[in-house]
């Protein structure tokens, strides 16, 4: 680790780590549990591990039978993880939750133990079927609730008063109606509901990615991220800054959630830059801004990115090789505006003696092959579910390269269950998520909804787009980044394709503003926990936060309207001409906003390199070239006047 350890800007504790997280990440607000009731959570989450890994091995049972396991895992250890309100008792499982646990995996596995059953009975459900299915659904929601939050509860209640209410709605949103026994019938007992394809995604792919990023973190790898980017980064300009870019990227590549990352990495680099003299708000924003961009980060990316993959039936790979050149242009915005707002104060780089030795930082590089076979795998076209699989084998056998990462028997246990652990809240989400789907399925409103925004938009692009973004960013504001994927890609990505744009590039577009919502106030939970850590004012640390990833507001506009950053129909030179412009216009745009390039700007310059740098990210020959000519001015002018004062300065000294 850094020698950096002592000081009141201290990384913090770990107990101040997990109140942070439990504050701002429902999915670690859970009950702390010990005794014979801990060994029972050990048992249920491992064994959910191992039905998983068995599955992924085996031929996995029919379908509605797969789903409806991993749902009565999942659901069961919620219940008993996660209590019904913020002031109950975390030591103990209350009775209640414990029947609903029971309950909702005796529903939950109704599939299994009636599977002929029921096919035989498609069309035809009796009374005890439609109670069953009722008791599922009210379950999901309230497990939701606990672990995911009650807006997604909200949205999905609403989607079902419109299907059993929408024959009285006006306009476009008006449908024929449906009963109550065929919405429950075609939530629960088919595959367009719950067990629809947002929980065969969290069944299958996202369960195995978190478990390999689970054994991933057991090998020690996080803690030798933070000792990378300081050996790369950290005697450059304001180093701790882009040490916190870099190790959040690297971060980003095992974790899933921008909180998580926040914390983990924010305890370790916020008290760095606090130490060198950034702003309080600023050191937070940085970390918030960075990783938050960790879901965009291939090769394992978000959970929505596999939601991606079954929705618009692209493999995963080709969508993380999509998602690479946006990936860079966001974290090199960020990256330019630390450099040049160490510049305008003054800041300097660590110091030697602040640095770890980087012959043991290289020494370790071998914790980086299970990320390195992740991505040979998936490129020589191995499934994503093989490629997991056997990243884990080879976590395993790298960390027993060293004593000190090599895994025991117990080690690997606790694997087992933190990524069983970790996947509840995916589980939980996709789910509730999925009555969401089963009602667009059941009622048409994704195609209404679509034809809507067209007519309101009047067919313009650009509306179209601008409107999707609100879109996102308002479910963003309660909603997890899974969720708010699966809502926007159903009714608004429709919108953006019948408009003549690729399938992946509106996908992609709905993808990134369901992410950067963790950093975009009123409701900004990553910038808030970065908060915590500094110890600044939440929405002002949200605030810069939103400005320094203000590459991922500008970014999913330039690949829809210029599909070559998404490699999409492209030559090599088209993407490099169009990666290069892109570059130049983040590094106007950045400057403009930190008002710093070479020397300050005035408010008029600044106003000008904005307007520059997004004329260079606009795609066109005429706009790049305006651009480009704009930059030049405004740069050459600040370098030669710089040039001369350091000259002057330089004579007076002589």
């Amino acid at each position: 680790m850094s020698k950096i350890n002592s000081g009141s800007d201290a990384p913090i504790q770990e107990n101040e780590m997990q109140e942070l997280l439990s504050k701002y990440d429902k999915e670690s607000s859970y009950r702390v549990l010990v005794g014979k009731l801990g060994w029972l959570i050990s048992i249920l989450a491992i064994g959910f591990s191992l039905y998983q890994i068995y599955a992924s091995i085996f031929p996995p049972p029919p379908a509605q039978m797969h789903r409806s396991i991993h749902l009565a895992f999942a659901l069961g250890l919620t219940f008993l993880l996660f209590p019904a309100t913020k002031k109950a008792d975390r030591t103990k499982i209350s009775l209640i939750d414990a029947g609903l646990s029971i309950l909702s995996m005796a529903v939950s596995l109704y599939w299994v133990f009636n599977f002929e059953q029921l096919i035989q009975r498609i069309g035809n459900f009796n009374q005890v079927d439609l109670i069953v299915g009722g008791i599922a659904i009210l379950l999901v929601m309230e497990a939701a609730r606990r672990v995911v939050g009650i807006p997604i509860v909200i949205i999905a209640g609403v989607f079902m008063l419109y299907a059993l209410y929408g024959k009285d709605m006006p306009g476009f949103l008006h449908h024929r109606g449906v009963s109550v026994e065929r919405l429950i019938s075609h939530q629960f007992y088919t595959l367009e509901g719950i067990f629809g394809t947002p929980l065969s995604v969290s069944a299958t792919f996202i369960f195995l990615f978190l478990l390999f990023g689970a054994f991933l973190e057991k090998t020690g790898v996080g803690a030798y991220f933070n000792d990378l980017a300081l050996a790369v980064a950290g005697k450059r300009i304001g180093g701790p800054a882009k040490v916190a870019v870099f190790s959040s990227a690297l971060q980003g590549t095992i974790s899933g959630s921008s909180v998580a990352n926040v914390v983990t990495s924010g305890a370790f680099t916020i008290p760095m830059m606090k130490k060198l003299g950034y702003r309080k708000e600023f050191a937070g924003a940085v970390e918030a801004a960075s990783s938050t961009g960790g879901q965009i980060m291939p090769p394992v990316m978000g959970a929505a990115a596999f939601l991606m993959a079954e929705f618009t039936g692209i493999p995963y790979w080709e969508i993380a090789l999509a998602a690479a050149i946006p990936a860079v242009l966001y974290f090199t915005g960020i990256w330019v505006m630390v450099h040049l707002e160490a510049k305008r104060i003054g800041l300097r780089g660590l110091t030697d003696e602040e640095l770890p030795d980087k012959k043991e930082v290289w020494k370790k590089s071998y914790l980086l092959l299970p990320i390195v076979a992740i991505i040979a795998f998936l490129m020589t076209g191995v499934s994503p579910i093989r490629a997991a699989l056997y990243g884990i084998v080879v976590a395993i056998l790298v960390g027993s390269f060293r004593k000190e990462t090599r895994m025991s028997f117990r080690d690997i246990l606790q694997a087992l269950e933190t990524g069983a652990r970790s996947a509840l809240g995916v589980a939980a989400a996709t789910a509730c998520a999925g009555i969401i789907v089963g009602v667009v399925t059941l009622t048409g409103v994704g195609l209404k909804f679509a034809n809507g925004l067209l007519a309101f938009s009047g067919g313009l692009i650009l509306l179209t787009l601008f409107l999707t973004m609100i879109s996102s960013l308002l479910l963003g504001m309660g909603t997890p980044t899974t969720a708010n994927y699966i809502i926007t890609s159903t009714i608004a990505a429709p919108a953006i394709i019948a408009l003549g744009k690729p399938v992946l590039a509106a996908h992609m577009f709905t993808f990134y503003f369901g992410i950067v919502a963790d950093i975009t106030p009123p409701v900004a939970l990553a910038a808030f926990a970065a908060s915590g850590i500094a110890k600044g004012k939440p929405m002002k640390t949200g605030v810069l936060s939103t400005k320094l990833a203000i590459a991922a507001f500008i970014i999913p506009y330039v690949f829809v309207m210029s599909p070559e950053l998404l490699l999409i129909d492209a030559t090599w030179s088209e993407t490099a001409w169009v990666v290069t412009t892109s570059l130049i216009g983040m590094i106007g745009v950045s400057a403009g906003l930190i008002g710093y390039g070479y020397k300050p700007m005035s408010w008029w310059v600044r106003i000008m390199s904005v307007a520059a740098g997004l004329m260079l990210i606009v795609p066109g020959l005429i706009t790049d070239t305006i651009g480009i000519g704009t930059l030049a001015v405004i740069f050459g002018s600040q370098w030669l006047s710089q040039r001369r004062k350091n000259a002057d300065t330089t004579l007076d000294a002589a």
